[in-house]
């Protein structure tokens, strides 16, 4: 590379406390620095009294300023350097162009928590500013870019994924390390074996689960060994607790080196990573790998580690425990993770950079293989008097989706409400009590074990066959992610009904979405959402809402999310809910339900008073609005006497959402609904 590339690099970071972000900085110029040993050099651009780092391909220039950190970066870099610009570590002047910006992830927005208010602040009104303006933006894996697209005004596919390297482990040096050899010995010296894991008082580092799980190991003679200098995420009293937690503290790159080269593994559980480095320098030494397969970890893992999920201590118990009984396994995973390691190379995204900075546009190929969903996914349909419908949705369902569902459940009063999927090897059929709440929980009280994500659709949705995939991927992208709702393309509830081959078509040829592809909080939409198993817990639908669907599914959207968690929109995962009008019930008791039920949320703590008086004010105004000439397909007349009744109920203190089931009505048309299961 010579000077009449033009441009030149952002030295902020050599001002920083050295993180995983700076180490990514500096190994990408020493890069750079070792493929070029001729031309001019490219301005390292740096505030004043910054330590040179010793790149000989770089000239150091001072950018003399009284200003500091982001001051000087917005403010005395740009008037100084009007060419342009490469950043490496998350940040750069928030009003030039001409410059690439490498934004390792998105855990600010997806993982806010883990950060300071004032660290955030700053980055989360920052990174918009740079996604609009610079000329290329890049990170450091397909699921940082993915997330980066969820919070940021850019597409996956525009974002550049340059991953970290390996090179840089083969300088350290093992026989050097003065903190590690001793503890090591004393525990080898016992005859025990030890899992290595990185401290870090942040949240989305989920090193509690070692705590959780630390028992099981000691009693299989395994030490857990955590070096770093945070160790926070601990309770005050674990190492005492828990005598094979041993706290090594911050330790050298030598100490890393010897600490790999003789555990039996690295334990990685985070939740969300823009890289996950220990990986690969876990592998690149020889050491076995067990791992969250969350966000980036499973595509930088590829088939040379063991994963789990990291909601799930048992998993981890397991994975352990097999290496443990395997040498053949050990050998095997250390043969697959040298190789996996020699895939991420500083070199190679080098020279990416360096493509970019002469051609910001320029697709790069990628260096990451894909990897198949790990997690597990299952769906569930409660459905009532509709066999044909439900036949045709779910046989549908399961003849196109990209990543097929793990287990089928069709929740029904009579196993005729299944129609031919009674006969289906792939349907688990559950008969039970009538009514949606009631049914949904069946099929929660049956799902297979090992099921991540429980997708519970209506009979008459139909899905684009990426929706599975889509929603499996945001909750293995997204940690903090307990409930999803997908993007309805057309829906028939709202006029006289969609059929089939109709819906069909509409999904095929759905545009792309004008509404943002990230939406949150989100309540969620019964005819198509999903939830984590592992969030859910004990949490069941509740049956005293016998009627009204909707409101059904935002209380148990609301209980899972109370836990700590976020409800989201997922506009990829979208489909059209045909409507149709076979399920009945009556305006009287519907319109009851549509008064009552909001306040009897609004008790639970489910729905704020706001939201219960706005949700009961629509209601009402639309029934009386459309009183004197109703809807065909609904019975306005009885709503409104329905809502009428709940009022009077209200007023003598006896208004119980069951009590809809109950109502004597008087004679009109039956309200025809949308949904298959009678409420």
């Amino acid at each position: 590379m010579t000077a009449s590339h033009g441009f030149a690099v952002n030295g902020r970071f050599l001002t920083q406390t050295p993180t995983g972000v700076q180490r990514y900085a500096l190994n990408v110029l020493s890069a750079m620095n070792d493929a070029e040993k001729a031309g001019a050099p490219i301005p390292l651009l740096v505030p004043a009294n910054t330590a040179d780092p010793g790149l000989a391909m770089f000239e150091r220039i001072e950018v003399a300023s009284p200003l500091k950190g982001h001051a000087w970066e917005q403010l005395s870099l740009p008037h100084r350097w009007k060419g342009p610009l490469l950043n490496l570590c998350n940040t750069a002047p928030a009003f030039k162009d001409d410059q690439i910006v490498c934004i390792h992830d998105g855990n600010v927005f997806a993982a806010p928590e883990s950060y300071s208010r004032a660290f955030r602040g700053v980055y989360q009104t920052l990174h918009p500013m740079l996604a609009r303006r610079a000329a290329r933006i890049a990170t450091v894996s397909h699921a940082s870019a993915r997330q980066l697209a969820r919070y940021l005004p850019i597409e996956a596919k525009d974002i550049a994924v340059l991953p970290n390297g390996h090179e840089h482990v083969f300088t350290w040096d093992a026989g050097a390390a003065k903190i590690a050899p001793p503890i090591v010995d004393g525990i080898l010296s016992r005859a025990r074996q030890y899992v290595f894991a990185l401290g870090s008082r942040a949240r989305h580092k989920n090193l509690a689960i070692l705590s959780t799980i630390s028992a099981e190991l000691d009693a299989l003679g395994i030490d857990i060994v955590v070096a770093g200098g945070d160790f926070g995420i601990f309770s005050d009293n674990v190492t005492d607790t828990r005598p094979n937690i041993i706290m090594a503290g911050r330790v050298s790159d030598d100490d890393l080196a010897y600490f790999l080269k003789h555990a039996l593994c690295l334990a990685f559980p985070s939740l969300n990573e823009g890289f996950g480095l220990p990986i690969v320098e876990a592998m690149a030494l020889g050491c076995p790998v067990v791992s969250s397969y969350h966000s980036s970890m499973a595509e930088v893992c590829g088939d040379a580690a063991l994963l789990a999920s990291p909601f799930d201590p048992a998993q981890w118990v397991r994975h352990v425990a097999s290496l443990k009984g395997s040498m053949a396994l050990r050998e095997d995973l250390r043969g697959r993770g040298r190789d996996q390691a020699s895939k991420f190379s500083w070199k190679t995204t080098a020279d990416g950079y360096r493509q970019l900075m002469q051609e910001p546009a320029r697709r790069l190929a990628s260096s990451i293989p894909a990897r198949p969903q790990v997690a597990k996914i299952a769906v569930a349909v409660a459905t009532r008097g509709r066999p044909v419908v439900v036949s045709q949705t779910l046989r549908h369902l399961m003849a196109t989706q990209t990543h097929p569902p793990d287990a089928v459940i069709v929740s029904c009063v009579e196993r005729a409400d299944a129609g031919d999927l009674v006969d289906d090897d792939r349907v688990t059929v559950l008969t039970g009590k009538m009514g949606s709440s009631v049914q949904r929980n069946n099929a929660l009280d049956h799902l297979p074990a090992g099921i991540d994500v429980v997708v519970f659709l209506d009979d008459d949705f139909v899905a684009d066959p990426n929706w599975l995939a889509s929603a499996l991927q945001a909750f293995t992208d997204e940690s903090r992610v307990v409930g999803l709702t997908g993007r309805v393309v057309a829906d028939g509830i709202k006029g006289p009904g969609i059929p089939f081959d109709e819906a069909v078509r509409l999904v095929e040829t759905a545009p792309i979405s004008a509404e943002p592809h990230w939406e949150r909080p989100f309540s969620p939409y019964g005819c198509n959402m999903a939830f984590r198993v592992q969030a859910i817990g004990d949490t069941r639908f509740d049956e005293r809402l016998v009627l009204y669907g909707w409101l059904e599914d935002r209380d148990f959207g609301a209980s899972v999310a109370k836990k700590g968690g976020d409800l989201v929109k997922c506009g990829q995962a979208h489909g059209v809910h045909m409507g149709v009008k076979v399920g009945r019930t009556s305006g009287d008791r519907f319109g009851y339900s549509q008064v009552i039920n909001p306040l009897y949320l609004r008790r639970k703590g489910t729905m704020t008073t706001k939201q219960a008086i706005g949700q009961i004010w629509r209601n009402i105004s639309m029934n009386l609005a459309k009183y004197p000439r109703p809807e065909p397909f609904i019975d306005r007349r009885g709503r409104v006497r329905g809502n009428l009744l709940a009022l009077s109920d209200l007023l003598r203190g006896r208004g119980n959402p069951e009590n809809a089931a109950l109502l004597d009505t008087l004679p009109s048309k039956p309200e025809r609904l949308g949904k298959g299961v009678a409420r």
